[in-house]
């Protein structure tokens, strides 16, 4: 005898049948041993139940029934989220066995002709149903893993944000700037990425959302190689000398040397900071070949560190600092599109020109407070107060 309890004595069975003769007999062999059975004459009506509060766990369809064919039927409940993971068995008379009944594209699990016995019905239920709950269980089971994966991904991610933050702002410490340009640049660098890519030119570099996501996230670290700069120098309040202007050059090694040394020290490389190296290094080389480290010119220079060069000289030029003032956000347009072709690849720079109010609104936004220069002007004059000779 079929073990006729566990699974199937907590099922409710639904019957899709027009006759009401057939589906009674269908109902009187399942009733003593299942939940419930429900019964509708189509498929209109087994969509209602299916949809209810008290979906069925398994489905029993005649294959011909006046206007529809059952695998259209079958076709039909498959198109609906909750009756797609319900197994549906056919209900069919012998002579119909060779048609459409085996179609399991179709949707179609299994088949039991007409009449039916007794304990093939009941073998037919516990199978399905043991096959249903095994499936709910490891499709339980993946959602689990996948959803912790998911929070552990998004742990380390915001790890890996504050981590990039931290050096950022540790780069900042040492220089005469405040946190917010940490902020202004990787607002500028969004606005100039997200207009440049679909231009012919950046397509295929700024073809999707992690490519921007990644530049944003390691834009603040184009100057961390400032903590290796002496404060005599980095915070000297006047012109610097050739000799100290070449110390100052170094930063751009001192900060990828940093990246360089960690992955070392971690024996692998890192993807996330591929852009970083590129902005610490190369976002002081000039479209003529002018610039530093190594005078590249035009396309040699690494799109990342084109982008960082025009939104770190924006915001150079409209801040304030202890040896000079700051220039209006007009002047600074000026300033950078007369360096179009020279010291900035001319397509960046016509891109700039387009969302340069949005350069603006983003420098009001996150502008330096009075006290956030005063705090600046008080740390470079203890800095060189300690050492002036550091």
């Amino acid at each position: 005898m079929v073990d006729a309890h566990s699974f199937i004595s907590k099922a409710t069975v639904l019957i899709i049948d027009d006759d009401p003769s057939k589906h009674n007999l269908t109902s009187d062999l399942l009733k003593d041993y299942c939940k419930a059975v429900r019964v509708a004459k189509n498929t209109k009506n087994a969509l209602k139940i299916v949809q209810s509060d008290s979906p069925p766990d398994i489905i029993f369809l005649k294959i011909m029934m006046p206007g529809v064919a059952g695998y259209e039927d079958c076709k039909n409940l498959n198109r609906v989220s909750k009756t797609r993971s319900i197994p549906v068995i056919f209900l069919t008379e012998k002579n119909e066995m060779a048609d459409e009944a085996y179609d399991f594209e179709r949707g179609i699990l299994d088949c039991i002709a007409k009449p039916i016995s007794f304990v093939n019905l009941l073998g037919h239920v516990k199978t399905h149903l043991e096959m249903k709950n095994r499936d709910n269980f490891f499709g339980a089971w993946n959602a689990l893993l996948e959803d912790q994966v998911q929070k552990r991904t998004a742990e380390l991610m915001a790890a890996l944000d504050v981590a990039i933050q931290a050096m950022a702002y540790l780069g900042e410490t040492r220089d005469n700037v405040t946190g917010n340009h940490v902020c202004r640049v990787q607002y500028y660098v969004k606005a100039l990425a997200e207009k440049l890519r679909f231009h012919p030119r950046f397509v295929s570099f700024l073809d999707n959302d992690y490519t921007i996501e990644l530049l944003i996230k390691t834009a603040p670290l184009h100057d961390i190689g400032n903590v290796g700069i002496p404060d005599r120098i980095l915070l000297k309040p006047g012109r610097l000398t050739p000799d100290e202007f070449d110390i100052i050059k170094t930063h751009t090694s001192i900060g990828r040397n940093v990246i360089l040394q960690a992955e070392r020290d971690l024996k692998t490389e890192m993807p996330f900071l591929k852009y970083a190296k590129e902005i610490v290094y190369s976002h002081h080389e000039k479209w003529d070949g002018s610039g530093y480290p190594e005078g590249l010119a035009g396309d040699a220079i690494p799109i990342s560190a084109r982008l960082i060069a025009i939104a770190d000289v924006y915001d150079a030029l409209i801040s304030r600092r202890v040896y000079r003032p700051s220039v209006s956000h007009e002047q600074a347009v000026k300033i950078i599109l007369e360096g179009k072709s020279t010291q900035f690849d001319s397509d960046i720079v016509d891109s700039f020109n387009e969302v340069h109010e949005e350069f603006h609104r983003i420098s009001q936004t996150y502008a330096d407070s009075e006290q956030d220069f005063k705090k600046k002007i008080d740390y470079l004059e203890k800095a060189i107060a300690v050492d002036p000779y550091s």
